[in-house]
């Protein structure tokens, strides 16, 4: 294997050395393990020669910075993201000179934090940034929250031009005789050098979803009618242009009450003339093809009966779609494309640890693929592979400082429910350790449906390196599974998902894995719900909780949406009756036992800050022992390193006071 690109890693890479992580200390561990990802986000330029990637930034924010293959040496910062709430999000090359950056940030709106995104565009030298998004004017009548999106990067014969979606939003005549009256989401060409632009599609006010074929043609797009009350219904219209036509067709509805019915496209293949898209078949997510040819022929492109397909693989600068992507114990990918399908088994063999191989991007044309290894122990290493010469070069690690510490091996295993289901769940130990009779941490997963999968995890690792064994359950209400399994959803269901979350407690101390007195619950968001739930459920259980961002109260979590277009669905999602305040564990704080030790960011748009402080002052007034970390200017991610750390070795502390462990 060649070394070509390592000029690139060395620079972040420099004075790294192999530790085992039993030999350092919680504070090394935690400023390892909680250190941002190195490289958050990378792309390939057209020509295959560069790399554009988003890394942290020393005290807070990213810096976007390129890498020249040809020349050689480190990479260069050419952007700061730094005021705080700003966020940038992603980059992808408009052309072998120019950039296109998607930043958001988050605003206080009488108490509710309010999200706005803008586009951005600038050299890949760095300078002659400008802004891509059209603003408002002080005629409109309203605010632009959603500062559009590229659906296509390759608009035949223009170069540098891109098709991205723009919100309109109405105008007054006041002070002028010019108006508009153009309101919803509509469609433009955009040259990302001198801002020139055209409107593609006009704007439509029930439109929210425009896709491409990947060659600067609109061929579907898709929406929601809104109620009375200015609510989104819980019905998605979509519909289809023929080739060569400008007239719409119609091409279904997807309902988006519980896991859905009916066919979801998410992508066009021109050549062929179809859309890929998702739609249940015999209770499991299935790829299908749909014809735009006027016919509407459906065809079964992928289907499993143990597990749903969730994901299309796409490349090249035309999106193409390659192949699909489900996940059993381990992540697979059914690729279309005979040669993509022996390279992916031919890497996955040569490389050490026998990784999980995805491809992250490819140059025009689709002879340099950007690919990405990683494992369990491995949090990922970039490569660059060149179909001409068959050579595979690294280019830079997903985390700089963890290259050369120990990890604890991720093992699939299942456990019975009370009612003998066997839940699907992943046991990580200690390096070293032998299974038995060690402090343990059960970890549900957030979502409320995102199953947990196999793979790196800094939370799980770090807890490893600590000494603790943990337990990630994919407990009835995740998805991946199938719609028997999802059930009504994570709130809803709330009986039986906790349920599965502590009968997981009950089988780790069964099995000697967990030393008697020593269990404790862990989670993020709907994690951290179901973390301090679960003591509501068996106040014995768990002798420790921590709740990162937890939702803590449904009917509160109701009125977090009231305002918002999304307000009805989030309703439904939650439901009404008892379950709603049996589900609540700040309703319920007076049976909870353990200690509970609560972090939020502050900026939190998924889960509001208060439900934390609601959760603290619910636990205070029963007589608990509860401790409330606020991050702040940090969302839901707590996207700092510092914070990160913090909340490693604040927890560690935590758990090992509670539990009777030495602080060491």
């Amino acid at each position: 294997m060649g070394r070509k690109f390592l000029s690139v890693a060395a620079l972040l890479l420099a004075g790294a050395a192999p530790v085992a992580a039993w030999a350092q200390d919680a504070a090394t561990l935690a400023a390892k393990f909680g250190a941002v990802e190195s490289v958050q986000q990378i792309s390939l330029s057209p020509d295959g020669n560069k790399v554009a990637l988003i890394g942290p930034r020393p005290g807070g924010g990213q810096i976007l910075y390129v890498a020249d293959f040809t020349t050689g040496g480190p990479p260069k910062p050419i952007l700061n993201a730094s005021r705080a709430g700003e966020h940038l999000r992603w980059c992808n090359w408009s052309s072998d000179s120019r950039l296109v950056c998607g930043v958001s940030i988050a605003v206080n709106d009488a108490g509710q934090q309010v999200g706005f995104s803008r586009l951005i565009a600038l050299d890949a030298v760095g300078g002659n940034l400008i802004l891509l998004s059209s603003e408002v004017s002080s005629r409109s009548l309203g605010y632009m929250q959603y500062g559009g999106g590229v659906i296509d990067w390759d608009v035949a014969g223009k170069p540098g031009t891109v098709l991205m979606t723009r919100q309109f939003v109405p105008e007054t005549t006041r002070g002028t005789n010019i108006s508009s009256s153009k309101e919803g989401l509509g469609v433009e060409e955009v040259d990302t050098t001198n801002l020139k632009r055209r409107v593609a599609e006009q704007p439509r006010r029930a439109t929210d979803e425009y896709i491409s074929d990947g060659h600067g043609v609109v061929r579907i797009m898709g929406g929601q009618e809104t109620a009375s009350d200015g609510t989104l219904r819980p019905e998605r219209n979509y519909q289809y242009r023929m080739a060569e036509s400008r007239d719409w067709k119609p091409l279904g509805t997807v309902s988006t009450v519980g896991v859905g019915t009916g066919f979801d496209p998410y992508a066009v293949d021109s050549a062929k003339n179809l859309a890929y898209g998702f739609e249940y078949a015999n209770g499991f997510r299935s790829l299908y093809s749909v014809a735009l040819d006027g016919t509407g022929t459906k065809q079964l492109v992928l289907s499993r009966n143990d597990v749903d397909i969730d994901g299309l693989v796409r490349i090249g600068r035309d999106d193409r779609v390659v192949g699909a992507t489900y996940a059993t114990e381990r992540r697979s990918t059914d690729y279309f494309d005979p040669e993509l399908k022996r390279l992916s088994v031919a890497l996955g063999r040569a490389l050490p640890g026998q990784p999980g191989i995805s491809i992250i991007d490819a140059n025009a044309g689709e002879t340099k693929l950007l690919m990405l290894a990683s494992s369990d122990t491995n949090p990922g290493m970039f490569y660059l592979y060149d179909k001409a010469t068959r050579q595979l070069e690294e280019v830079l690690p997903v985390r700089n400082e963890l290259v050369g510490v120990a990890m604890g091996t991720m093992k699939p295993i299942s456990f019975p429910a009370a009612d003998g289901t066997q839940i699907p769940a992943y046991l990580t130990l200690p390096p070293g350790s032998d299974g038995k009779g060690l402090p343990t941490i059960v970890m549900p997963h957030g979502g409320p449906g995102a199953r947990d999968e196999w793979g790196f995890d800094w939370l799980v690792q770090f807890y490893a390196a600590r000494g603790f064994a943990v337990l990630q359950p994919n407990f009835r209400g995740s998805t991946g599974y199938g719609s028997a399994w999802y059930q009504k959803n994570g709130f809803q269901s709330w009986r039986t998902a906790i349920g599965d979350v502590n009968d997981a407690g009950r089988w780790l101390t069964a099995q000697g894995i967990a030393a008697p007195g020593k269990l404790a619950i862990v989670g993020w968001s709907y994690g951290g719900y179901a973390a301090l739930q679960s003591s509501v459920l068996d106040p014995d259980l768990y002798k420790a909780i921590v709740a990162i961002a937890p939702v803590t109260d449904l009917e509160r979590l109701r009125q977090e949406s009231v305002g918002f277009t999304s307000s009805a669905l989030v309703d439904r999602f939650i439901g009404h009756g008892p379950h709603v305040r049996e589900g609540s564990p700040a309703q319920n704080a007076e049976r909870i036992k353990a200690p509970v030790l609560l972090f939020h960011g502050d900026k939190d748009q998924n889960v509001g800050i208060g439900e934390s402080r609601l959760m603290a002052s619910k636990l205070r007034e029963a007589g608990k022992t509860v401790e409330l970390v606020e991050f702040p200017g940090l969302d839901h991610q707590l996207p700092s390193s510092t914070a990160r750390a913090r909340l490693l070795t604040d927890s560690d502390a935590f758990l090992r006071r509670s539990l009777g462990l030495p602080a060491n």
